[in-house]
């Protein structure tokens, strides 16, 4: 098998058989298009036969990289690379893998761009509530804030996974998997105003609209992410003049408030969707604030005048 073609087959896997995210594969792919480039230009006989590929050649091509790519970037590549190696060691095209002896870059990660309250809460309440886009708008920042989706997540929304009687939504998550989030109240209270104006969206010529998805854009289409990021920017700046906001950030915030609040760490994860705490872990350190107004408030020693 030609290293181009175990990448066709390794697509395949991930859309098919694995139900990868599309970004997923299509980081992947690239990952692995770049690294068939790579031999093609030194000659390397992994090109005709991918069981050539070996260590050398895996670190050749990420030293080349390591140049302008950021350590977060080489993880990614690093673990895109391992598990095509390694489906192809199950599928018995090779009989080892070499990517298994690459080390991972350390990627220190930052603490994630969050809001206060009081800031959330004047991104959330400004779109004008006289137009359909700034009902619409107010609605999907709510859901944002409220329910802590992922900007894909939102945009996968349909109107038969919205439960408003319940105050629930059915999400579908990374690696297709459904988890159930609560809406809070002042979500379904915008959804509530959305859906009486939705059908009022449509395509100005053809007159049609999206007869699924719950957020439209102005020509009745389902909404995607870059008008999503679009939506947080333009009101992150004029709500709480942050031009620097995106839709993750409100993801962020939302976690980092219920933590604040006193919510499980466990039950926080399960709102996100993610697959290990350890992630969700990661609000313990933004958190460090209410720790220490806690700590000053409590502590004995902490009121001891210097």
């Amino acid at each position: 098998m030609t290293l181009a073609e175990s990448l066709e087959a390794f697509v395949r896997h991930l859309e098919g058989e694995r139900r990868a995210s599309p970004r997923t594969v299509t980081e992947y792919g690239r990952d692995i298009a770049d690294l068939e480039r790579f031999a093609r230009e030194r000659g390397s006989d992994a090109v005709s036969d991918v069981g050539e590929v070996d260590l050398y050649l895996l670190r050749s091509w990420l030293g080349m990289l390591a140049r302008k790519h950021a350590a977060s970037s080489i993880a990614r590549k690093v673990a895109a690379v391992r598990t095509w190696m390694r489906w192809l060691r199950r599928r018995g095209t090779i009989k080892t893998c070499p990517a298994d002896q690459l080390a991972t870059p350390k990627v220190r990660r930052g603490l994630p761009t969050l809001l206060s309250v009081d800031a959330a809460k004047e991104v959330v309440e400004a779109p004008s509530q006289d137009t359909v886009v700034g009902v619409r708008d107010h609605a999907i920042l709510e859901v944002l804030y409220g329910s802590a989706l992922r900007v894909s997540e939102l945009c996968g929304l349909d109107l038969d996974a919205i439960d408003l009687p319940s105050a629930s939504a059915r999400v579908l998550g990374k690696g297709g998997k459904e988890r159930m989030v609560p809406l809070g109240s002042k979500s379904v209270h915008a959804l509530h105003r959305w859906l009486e104006v939705r059908s009022s969206v449509r395509h100005p010529k053809r007159g049609t609209q999206d007869p699924r998805a719950l957020f439209l854009t102005v020509r009745g289409a389902r909404v995607s992410p870059r008008g999503i990021w679009k939506v947080v920017h333009d009101y992150g700046a004029a709500g709480a003049g942050r031009a620097d906001l995106h839709p993750h950030a409100l993801r962020h915030t939302c976690a980092t408030h219920m933590l604040d609040g006193g919510a499980d760490l466990r039950a926080i994860q399960e709102m996100l969707g993610h697959a290990s705490l350890s992630t969700t872990q990661r609000y313990t350190h933004v958190s460090m604030q209410q720790l220490m107004r806690v700590y000053d408030a409590a502590h004995p020693l902490a009121r001891i005048k210097r």
